[in-house]
């Protein structure tokens, strides 16, 4: 990154949001942290279905999104790929999702939208996650699961799920990115 691109640069030390990062992965969720990234993501397959979380260090994704989902993976049906993004962190790359992807969508994070050939079908905005538990959360995106996905879950065992660890903490806390 070009030292003087300042408005791409993190807003977060990466350290301090990899927990949040770890919570997905640890789901099964890929990373996309460059625009190829998301291309290859979402214009792959014309017959998968794609979750995408737009993660973030806000309190009702730390709360309820990211759990949320994490228990909605433990669903039988699940999507065929599971990738996520970092608002704030990835700024580049997720200003082309937000253009390319979702300009029907005002800008939100956390968000899920489960997308088929490039073409988002199911959209859950932060307006629709505030205030709502992991488990409300988990029961939302379950029946979309069952509407349209087929691939069988869980995302990972339930062994390893129980031993999963949500860390919810206020994102006034997390040291903003000083650069390098």
């Amino acid at each position: 990154m070009d030292k003087f691109d300042i408005q791409y640069r993190p807003n977060y030390d990466p350290h301090s949001v990899q927990y949040m990062r770890d919570e997905l992965t640890a789901v099964g969720f890929s990373e996309c942290l460059t625009l190829d990234d998301i291309d290859r993501a979402l214009l792959k397959s014309t017959d998968e279905t794609v979750l995408l979380v737009i993660n973030s260090v806000c309190g009702c994704a730390a709360g309820s999104a990211r759990p949320g989902v994490a228990m909605a993976l433990q669903h039988r049906v699940i999507p065929d790929r599971l990738v996520t993004v970092f608002a704030g962190m990835e700024k580049k790359t997720v200003e082309y999702l937000r253009q390319r992807f979702l300009s029907d969508f005002l800008p939100s994070s956390p968000l899920f939208a489960i997308f088929r050939s490039g073409q988002a079908e199911f959209v859950m905005q932060r307006k629709d996650i505030v205030n709502k538990s992991p488990e409300e959360i988990a029961g939302l995106l379950t029946t979309v699961f069952d509407r349209m996905c087929s691939k069988a879950g869980p995302s990972i065992s339930p062994e390893e799920f129980s031993k999963l660890e949500n860390i919810a903490m206020c994102s006034s806390n997390i040291p903003k990115y000083q650069g390098s």
